[in-house]
């Protein structure tokens, strides 16, 4: 396996694998667009998330940001 890196988050949110789910929550909202609905902003957390679960190699990493991506996305759904 390479050692090449080729994910890179536009930004840091502060998510942490060792965090409470509130927190973690808590962070990827803090860290969308403020100008955008709630919905989007749900969208816009929901697909931050899901694209470190998808990319991660460490099995916890990946189960808990697929949890907050599918939080996010089911929060979407009722604010539609």
């Amino acid at each position: 396996m390479s050692n090449k890196k080729w994910f890179s988050a536009r930004e840091h949110t502060g998510w942490s694998k060792t965090q409470k789910a509130t927190t973690r929550r808590a962070k990827l909202l803090r860290a969308t667009d403020k100008r955008k609905t709630k919905h989007n902003q749900y969208l816009e957390a929901a697909r931050k998330i899901q694209a470190l679960a998808n990319v991660t190699e460490d099995k916890r990493t990946a189960e808990l940001a697929k949890s907050d991506a599918d939080y996010f996305f089911a929060k979407a759904r009722k604010t539609k």
